[in-house]
């Protein structure tokens, strides 16, 4: 049996992209190990998610993000150490800088709540939700230096039904993104996710 992938986990918020990549794995063998978590925030409730299912954790804090590409070396250290062989931002509200990117070269995956390249930016959902559009989803990428334009590795639709409110669409994008991130966590681990000479992503 093959080793499962070990990958990190980056959060700032609830953990619930966390929680359902833990959830696949326990329900549906997902071949992944999460060896550690890093929060952002102290405060963090996806903190509490790690260490119930336990997960070393290191918890940051707005003075160490003081200077950003120190707080990335100490995220490097902890995930090296740890063995973690991709990063997966889950609900990251911090931009990551080249420390990071060039310690996991298309190894750091991002998952945004929008089809992009439209609706870039930390209000993806609310600018689809006002902007009347019909379809929207959510994406997972490959991070880069550029802001939610790295490589794309998955998209799902969701469609905007009518009569929803805003909450309504919040609550779909998350729950298609708790099916998409272990699915493309599984394409990972078997293997068969490339990025070309072309730069773009190829799903074997």
């Amino acid at each position: 049996m093959a080793e499962p992938l070990k990958i990190g986990v980056l959060l700032s918020g609830s953990g619930t992209n966390l929680q359902a990549i833990l959830d696949a794995v326990a329900d549906d063998g997902l071949p992944v190990e999460v060896v550690q978590v890093v929060s952002s925030r102290p405060d963090a409730y996806g903190i509490e998610r790690a260490r119930k299912a336990g997960i070393p954790v290191v918890a940051l804090n707005r003075d160490v993000y003081a200077d950003p590409e120190a707080a990335d070396a100490r995220i490097v250290e902890a995930l090296r150490a740890a063995g973690a062989e991709y990063v997966v931002m889950a609900g990251y509200m911090r931009k990551v800088t080249p420390v990071v990117l060039d310690a996991f070269p298309n190894r750091v995956l991002n998952l945004h709540p929008a089809l992009l390249p439209a609706f870039k930016g930390a209000h993806a959902i609310r600018d689809a939700y006002e902007a009347g559009v019909k379809v929207t989803g959510v994406t997972v990428h490959f991070a880069n230096e550029d802001y939610d334009k790295g490589p794309i590795v998955a998209q799902r639709a969701v469609e905007v039904r009518e009569g929803w409110t805003l909450d309504d669409l919040e609550a779909a994008i998350h729950a298609a993104e708790h099916e998409l991130y272990p699915h493309v966590l599984g394409l990972l681990a078997a293997g068969r996710v490339q990025v070309g000479e072309d730069g773009k992503v190829h799903v074997q």
